[in-house]
Formats: structure tokens, C-alpha cells, sequence
């Protein structure tokens, strides 16, 4: 059974003017299809406006489809009666830390989801220090957030979400308000944790790096899902790409530039390590070439 399934996915809002009269309708995710099975991690990636963020929250079911049908962990997102059993399965990352961060020590804060879900205080305790373990920020139990950094918040912010033991942790774009310092802490924590956990992750994004890693990928644009595949296999389509307003990884366009010169270089480079080595490898066959 798929951890997440949408199939033929829609979402229309109501447009209104300055008087706040309705005058049409929005499709911001139109006929989408996704199927992300246990444990994978899946990126979702896309400009301001494509429909990623909408998207991710059906899959906590704060938003509910208008057409078509979502479910989580085998459960339609649509059936009120099951709301509590897809927050349990899915929990959300949001953007901004502060949004999410309720308490005033850290513990407290990690611990709050939990208590709401009415599990035994001895085991809260457990599953705070638990979480907080997890993400690296077991020290600052009993800080306040506030002294937080933006990359620690965050980590807090998950922990929260771990503490719940969701089956798949959402995150929509947790690293857009963090220097390049935070958004690798942030990254390798969920890696981390993926590994440990073995949840379910899905990345909502739009800094290419962050999705290397990922098993598949999904791109969208205007609603629609417009590319699926490997990230080797997205990011070997550079042109389709800048189509769609969206970068690649720095090295997979540097190794795109020395192709573009006459370098017999494969496309879809992901690493550093790995242009490295076949720049080496070319610049040895052409030693050899000289010498014989």
C-alpha cells in the first residue's frame, strides 16, 4: 500500500475583487497524480505560484480535494470521521519555525503534540527527549526557542513533528527563510532521521541541492505535474527546466557547460565527486593519448 496516493487531484478557490465579490474560480492543482510508497523520499519541486505548497497540504488534510481523491496511509483525506487518523500519519513542517513553535522551553514545545494526542505522560518524556536526540538539540531542552537560531528552531520544529511518530513528515519549503549554514542542518537532520525512523519524507522545495538525494521527484508548474523521475533523470534536462523557471544543482550546470565545450561528459551530474572523477578520467585518457 502507498504511503501517499492522489489520483486525479483538483483544488479550486473562489477569485474575488477589491470588494470581495466572487468573480470565478482558481485552479491552483489540477489532475494531479502522485504515488510515494513507505519510506521513500520524495522531492516536490516547483517556482512561487506552481502549486507545490497546495499540494502539500492535502496530504495533511488541511486542504481537501474539490475533484478526484487523496489518500494517506490507505485513508480517503476527504472522510471527516478520519482526520485524526491522517494527522497522525502525515505530519507537516511548516516554513517559518515560529509558526509552528507554541511553547516557551523547548521540551514543552516538543511535547505538546503528543499530550494533544493523549498519550501517557511517562511516555511524552520519553518521546521528547527521544525527538530531541534525533535532531541534535537534546542540550537545549530547556531553552527558550527564542535563543534560538533559525536552522535550531527548526530542528525544534521537527523534533515536535517526530514526537507524534507520524509515519511521513511533510516539510513545505523549511529551509526558505534559512542562511545556506541552516538549510544544510536542516537537510541532513531529515536524513538523519529518515535513516533511523524509517519515515516516509516529502520535500516540498525549490533549492535544487536539497533534492539529490531524493528517490523520485516530481516538478510542477500551472497545477500540473509536468516532470517525474530520478533526480539524475530531472536534472539531466537542463532546458526543460529553465522552461519551467527552475535551476540545477551548481555542478550539474558547470558539467552541462563543459559538454556545451566538447567534454565527453555524462549529463544528470549530481556531486562534486563525481565531475571530479570523470575530468579525471578524461584528462588521463588523453595523457595516454599523447604518450602512445
Amino acid at each position: 500500500m502507498e504511503m501517499v496516493q492522489a489520483k486525479e487531484l483538483v483544488y479550486e478557490y473562489e477569485k474575488r475583487d477589491d470588494e470581495g465579490n466572487v468573480i470565478g474560480m482558481n485552479r491552483a492543482v489540477d489532475g494531479v497524480d502522485i504515488d510515494v510508497k513507505p519510506g521513500q523520499f520524495v522531492a516536490i519541486l516547483g517556482h512561487n505560484g506552481s502549486g507545490k505548497s497546495t499540494l502539500a497540504k492535502h496530504i495533511n488534510a488541511i486542504l481537501v480535494p474539490t475533484g478526484g481523491t487523496m489518500w494517506v496511509n490507505g485513508v480517503d483525506t476527504k472522510n471527516p470521521d478520519e482526520l485524526m487518523h491522517v494527522r497522525q500519519s502525515a505530519g507537516m513542517v511548516f516554513q517559518n519555525p515560529d509558526n509552528q513553535i507554541i511553547g516557551t522551553v523547548v521540551e514543552e514545545d516538543v511535547g505538546f503534540g503528543p499530550e494533544n494526542l493523549g498519550v501517557p505522560t511517562d511516555e511524552i518524556w520519553t518521546r521528547v527527549e527521544e525527538s530531541l536526540k534525533a535532531v541534535g538539540m537534546l542540550e537545549y531542552r530547556t531553552h527558550s526557542p527564542n535563543k534560538l537560531s533559525g536552522g535550531q528552531k527548526q530542528r525544534v520544529a521537527i523534533a515536535g513533528v517526530i514526537a507524534m511518530e507520524p509515519k511521513c513528515i511533510v516539510l513545505d519549503e523549511p529551509t526558505a527563510m534559512l542562511d545556506p549554514n541552516g538549510r544544510k542542518e536542516v537537510i541532513s537532520t531529515v536524513q538523519e532521521l529518515r535513516k533511523k525512523k524509517q519515515v516516509t519524507v516529502i520535500l516540498i522545495t525549490h533549492y535544487m541541492e536539497e533534492v539529490i538525494d531524493a528517490d523520485q521527484v516530481y516538478v510542477m508548474d500551472g497545477g500540473h505535474i509536468v516532470m517525474h523521475g530520478t533526480p539524475r533523470e530531472i536534472f539531466s534536462q537542463v532546458k526543460e527546466l529553465k522552461k519551467y523557471r527552475l535551476d540545477v544543482p551548481q555542478v550539474t550546470m558547470l558539467a552541462e557547460e563543459l559538454r556545451n565545450r566538447g567534454l565527453d561528459i555524462p549529463r544528470g551530474i549530481l556531486r562534486r565527486e563525481e565531475l571530479v572523477r570523470y575530468v579525471t578520467e578524461l584528462k588521463e585518457k588523453e595523457e595516454k593519448s599523447h604518450v602512445n
